[in-house]
């Protein structure tokens, strides 16, 4: 087994994280597909991204809440043995807040107001990072059913990969916050209410009847289910350093992607959460940072002028001397530009290195992966290179 196999088998839960564009999603499939061919469990993928390449590249129509199973069909077509059983599921914002407010709320009166509030969903839908908390809510359920052998969590596209790991602890702080105290307050307390009814009289007018009553009583009523939430936020908080989850990291070798999976990798460290691999995406052959490379490409602009041309243009007819010469010096001096990138690319895979025992280094690979051959593909590629 590879390093990377043994984390996929040793953990139950896997989070995926790193900056926007690296190819997250693309890899947490593969990944899935990996551990399925490994293991004979059940793993599940939960993709968080809005954009739902994931359903594109499993060949699925459509895909929510619900735990759905890639059928083993698929696999069977493409000569791909799969040892357990692979699903996937995507959070379904909406349906999310909609059952967290079924779970948290003390009674069905207070779930029924909350759900039947004119502003529940605009107010819930621009929620901060919303989608992050609502990943670690989805994370804990599906830990406390036990209905999965191995998780794979496919975290939200976003700046700063470190919002994955704060979102647990922004809902508690909301909580105690001053701006709930503020929306609340005034209708909470007789003395203030009556203190700030010229405002109120004058906002109604300005932004729509009842506009304020309305956002105070939704809070008003989310306050009430201020336990459960904190509660639950702590479990999760207690989940992300549990020895059972893990992190791995995805990043290019390009500068910005680097340098947030070097600063994601030590605020890892700091609040003591595992990370169990980095995962290099879209990486040039080390060779061709080789100077023997470098010298074969010289070669051909060294005799740009020469027999090399000559042969060259006599071969293709029309084609005149001139012209073979130019296209042999262009040529080696992309050569020079691909090998330089190598070169950088060579130097940030080092720094890599250092962050954790597994590196996995993945290939750039031709063309867009838009289906479950070339997820299997790409779980090879990650498997042979762990």
């Amino acid at each position: 087994m590879t390093d990377l196999d043994n984390l996929l088998a040793s953990r139950e839960m896997i989070l995926v994280a790193g900056s926007g564009g690296v190819g997250k999603t693309t890899l947490a499939a593969a990944m899935g597909i990996a551990a399925a061919q490994r293991q004979k469990s059940r793993v599940l993928v939960l993709t968080v991204d809005p954009a739902r390449r994931l359903a594109t590249a499993l060949g699925l129509d459509e895909f929510g809440n619900t735990p759905v199973r890639i059928a083993p069909r698929h696999f069977k077509k493409l000569g791909v043995k799969v040892s357990g059983e692979l699903y996937v599921a995507m959070l379904d914002t909406r349906a999310g807040w909609d059952e967290l407010i079924t779970r948290h709320a003390p009674d069905a009166e207070i779930r029924e107001a909350v759900l039947a509030n004119p502003l529940y969903r605009n107010i819930t839908s621009r929620f901060v990072h919303s989608h992050e908390y609502l990943a670690m809510e989805r994370l804990h359920d599906l830990h406390a059913t036990g209905d999965f052998d191995l998780v794979i969590v496919d975290t939200p596209p976003s700046r700063n990969a470190l919002s994955i790991l704060d979102a647990p602890r922004r809902m508690i702080d909301f909580f105690g916050s001053r701006l709930l105290r503020w929306l609340t307050v005034p209708y909470r307390s007789r003395l203030f209410a009556v203190a700030s009814r010229p405002f109120n009289q004058i906002a109604d007018r300005v932004l729509g009847s009842r506009f304020l009553q309305d956002i105070a009583d939704f809070f008003i009523l989310f306050q009430s289910m201020e336990r459960g939430f904190v509660r639950r936020a702590r479990e999760v908080e207690s989940l992300l350093v549990d020895p059972r989850t893990a992190f791995v990291i995805v990043t290019t070798l390009e500068t910005a992607p680097t340098h947030e999976a070097r600063h994601l990798a030590r605020e890892l460290d700091a609040r003591r959460m595992s990370l169990g691999a980095v995962i290099a995406n879209r990486v040039l052959p080390a060779r061709l940072a080789d100077p023997a490379a470098a010298a074969s490409a010289a070669a051909p602009a060294a005799a740009a002028r020469g027999q090399l041309a000559a042969d060259g243009a006599a071969r293709l007819g029309d084609v005149s001397r001139d012209d073979v010469a130019t296209t042999l010096r262009k040529l080696a001096a992309g050569f020079d530009d691909v090998a330089l990138v190598a070169a950088r690319e060579a130097e940030r895979r080092a720094e890599l290195a250092s962050l954790s025992a597994t590196l996995v280094a993945v290939p750039w690979m031709p063309g867009d992966i838009h289906d479950v051959a070339g997820l299997a593909e790409l779980a090879k590629h990650l498997r042979s290179a762990a």
